[in-house]
């Protein structure tokens, strides 16, 4: 297919499709998916290799958010049935962390719903850091707090934090339909004011929202233009108890176009298959390593995630290695190491200088996409250990069905393969903030 070949040789030498080539790849059909997944391999191992980093998801205060965040389960007025829990101590905050290094996550992402922190809170979240990095030598820690204000990412940045997650969710022209109580401006400016104070910006998107195939587009040349590190790629967890219970509109072939889009778009960013990979990838999840180099490892926010166990072995099996801590993520260009990281045309997505340099350069899930702060998912990766031995199932309460107090048997009558699983989305009743061990 000529679009597809033109595509990797742009990819190659990090120059953007146009708009119309962008738009092209999610209107591909079905039939040419794997031609679409093994161009876009190709820019993925470019820059990447075979590398997949893993990252993990510690909720330091679940639920009661004000924000009215439409695909959140911690919405103002949500009845999903999730955790609700205040702040995280540090050690408490420290051992879940230490549950996903353990499993071998590079990065530790602390997210709290609400709009945003106080200076009393980001006091709070620095001792947190604090204690995770003394704990846990060489872990990365992104923190997904809502909207900043002045001064704080200054303060984060001090205390240790390596990043900061805020995600743009949806395009600017959509984006009030989902959310009212605060801006899609808001967002843009917490991210810019992370990369201001040398924190590396991780912002990406939510799918499955009802949006067009122009608002992706729109969505993500917005995220190249932003010029995050990081590029998590959501698909929405309909949560029942949320306006968008209903919304399943992903098959596991669209997710996959998505992905692609994005990483023609972004070719040298770190892109995460993040929050609702296991609810809308299902089986197709392997192919979706030939797109994404970094994954949530575990459970998410407020939903259950794929075993830990899984996620390793689903990586080995595909061919794929996970990424030490040793190992630099971004290509060099991006951190300073070499001026130019192909031969070619101009800049790629996010081709400033490294963290902490003079121009700006955050981790999260979806269906979760995250508390009023915008990291992933509501529901996103949860904190959990990297466990052998899953908890009981006599642990997990019914699944989300999208119908109040239908739980799991409607969903499990429902033929494999059949249409949207709602089966699979299940609320998070272990890890950090309970009392059963996490899902890592």
């Amino acid at each position: 297919m000529e679009l597809l070949g033109r595509l990797v040789e742009k990819g190659l030498r990090r120059e953007p499709p146009t708009r119309d080539e962008a738009l092209a790849v999610l209107a591909t059909s079905d039939d040419d998916v794997l031609d679409v997944v093994a161009a876009a391999g190709r820019v993925r191992r470019q820059w990447f290799g075979r590398r997949v980093k893993l990252n993990y998801l510690v909720n330091l205060k679940s639920g009661l958010c004000p924000e009215d965040c439409s695909y959140c389960s911690q919405r103002l007025g949500s009845t999903a049935g999730i955790l609700k829990y205040t702040w995280l101590k540090p050690e408490e905050a420290s051992q879940a962390a230490a549950a996903g290094v353990a499993g071998g996550a590079k990065r530790v992402c602390l997210v709290a719903s609400g709009r945003g922190p106080t200076d009393r809170d980001v006091d709070r979240v620095s001792r947190t850091i604090e204690a995770i990095k003394e704990q846990n030598e060489g872990v990365e820690v992104c923190a997904c707090l809502g909207l900043l204000s002045a001064g704080q990412a200054e303060k984060l940045r001090g205390a240790g934090a390596d990043a900061y997650n805020h995600n743009l969710n949806t395009s600017e022209a959509t984006y009030g339909e989902i959310t009212t109580t605060h801006t899609y401006a808001d967002r843009v400016e917490t991210v810019q004011q992370a990369q201001s104070a040398g924190l590396s910006a991780c912002s990406g998107l939510i799918a499955g929202m009802g949006e067009t195939d122009e608002d992706l587009v729109d969505v993500v040349f917005a995220l190249r233009e932003l010029d995050p590190d990081s590029v998590p790629v959501n698909f929405l967890i309909p949560f029942e108890g949320t306006p968008l219970a209903k919304e399943w509109n992903l098959t596991p072939q669209r997710c996959l176009r998505i992905l692609a889009m994005v990483r023609f778009v972004c070719p040298d960013v770190e892109v995460r298959l993040a929050g609702g990979r296991e609810v809308h990838l299902r089986t197709l999840q392997p192919l979706a390593l030939h797109l994404a180099n970094s994954v949530f490892l575990g459970d998410y926010l407020t939903s259950e995630g794929q075993a830990g166990r899984a996620d390793l072995d689903m990586i080995a099996d595909a061919g794929f290695e996970v990424e030490g801590a040793g190992t630099t993520t971004l290509p060099a260009h991006r951190t300073g190491g070499a001026a130019n990281g192909a031969p070619g045309e101009g800049p790629g997505c996010g081709s400033h200088p490294a963290a902490g340099g003079t121009a700006g350069s955050v981790c999260g899930p979806a269906g979760e996409a995250g508390c009023g702060s915008g990291c992933g998912h509501a529901t996103g990766p949860g904190c959990g250990s990297v466990a052998t031995t899953e908890p009981s199932r006599a642990t997990e309460p019914s699944r989300a069905t999208g119908t109040t107090g239908a739980g799991a048997g409607a969903a499990e009558q429902a033929a494999p393969g059949a249409g949207p699983r709602p089966d699979l989305v299940t609320v998070r009743r272990r890890g950090a903030g309970t009392e059963v061990a996490p899902n890592a």
